[in-house]
C-alpha cells in the first residue's frame, strides 16, 4: 500500500520545488529518528515507566512466539503430523486455537480443555525445539480429549494423558533432563515421564494431594506408557 500511494503521488505532482522529493523527505528521517529514540528509551528505561518497558517486551515476545508458531505449524514434521491426525479424528486446529500469550515463568504452555485451545507462553522458550516439544505435548492432550473424551476431573484419565504427552512429545529426552538438572543413567526416560506426570496431576484442582497423583499415575502406567497413538513408536 505504501509503494502504490507513493507512486500515485509522484505521478500527480509536477516538477519543481513543490514536488514530493523536496517536501516529504524531511519528515521521513524525523519519523525514523522518533522510532529509534522510542526504542532506545524502552531498552534503556530512560524516560519510560517500568510498565511501558514490560508491555513493550511482552509485545516483542508475543510477536516472535507467533512467528515461530506459524513456522512450526507449516514446517515441523512432528507438529504437522499431530495436526493431521487431529483432523482425522474430527478436530481441525486452526492457528487461532494455538495462542501465544505471556505466562508466569514456571511453565512453557498449557491446554485449555474447555476452549479446546493450546497456550504457548511467549518469552518462556529457550529454543524453537523447546517450543516444538511443548506444542506436541499440548496437542497430545487435545488429541486425547478429541478421540477418547477425557474427563479431566478423573485423575486416572488425566494421568493417562500426561503419561502419553510426556512420553511422546520429546519433553523427556536426555538433553532436556540434563538442562533441568536430572541425570539418570538407568531408565531415565521412564523416570522423567513418571515424575512430570505426577507433578501435573498433583496440580489438578480435583487432586487432593501428591499421594493421590502418584497412585493415579501408577495405576494406569503400563497401558498408557505403551500407548503411542497416533505415533507408531516413541517419537
Amino acid at each position: 500500500m505504501a509503494d502504490s500511494t507513493s507512486n500515485s503521488t509522484s505521478a500527480s505532482a509536477g516538477p519543481g520545488p513543490s514536488s514530493p522529493s523536496s517536501s516529504s523527505n524531511p519528515e521521513a528521517p524525523t519519523s525514523a529518528f522518533e522510532k529509534w529514540r522510542r526504542k532506545a528509551m524502552l531498552v534503556t528505561g530512560l524516560g519510560v515507566t517500568e510498565e511501558e518497558r514490560i508491555a513493550d517486551l511482552r509485545e516483542h515476545q508475543t510477536r516472535w512466539c507467533n512467528r515461530d508458531k506459524e513456522y512450526l505449524m507449516n514446517y515441523s514434521p512432528v507438529v504437522v503430523f499431530m495436526l493431521k491426525h487431529l483432523k482425522l479424528v474430527g478436530c481441525d486446529v486452526p492457528a487461532e486455537n494455538i495462542l501465544c500469550t505471556p505466562c508466569d515463568r514456571t511453565r512453557a504452555g498449557g491446554f485449555e480443555n474447555k476452549r479446546g485451545a493450546v497456550v504457548l507462553c511467549a518469552g518462556n522458550f529457550f529454543s524453537s525445539k523447546h517450543m516444538e516439544n511443548t506444542m506436541v505435548h499440548e496437542l497430545m492432550h487435545m488429541y486425547d480429549q478429541c478421540r477418547f473424551k477425557v474427563d479431566w476431573n478423573n485423575l486416572r484419565h488425566h494421568a493417562c494423558s500426561e503419561i502419553r504427552a510426556n512420553n511422546l512429545s520429546g519433553d523427556c529426552r536426555y538433553t532436556r533432563e540434563l538442562r533441568r538438572g536430572f541425570v539418570t543413567f538407568s531408565k531415565q526416560h521412564q523416570a522423567c515421564v513418571k515424575r512430570r506426570s505426577i507433578e501435573s496431576v498433583a496440580a489438578n484442582p480435583a487432586c487432593p494431594n501428591v499421594e493421590a497423583a502418584e497412585r493415579a499415575v501408577n495405576e494406569v502406567w503400563d497401558s498408557c506408557f505403551n500407548d503411542t497413538r497416533p505415533f507408531d513408536e516413541i517419537y
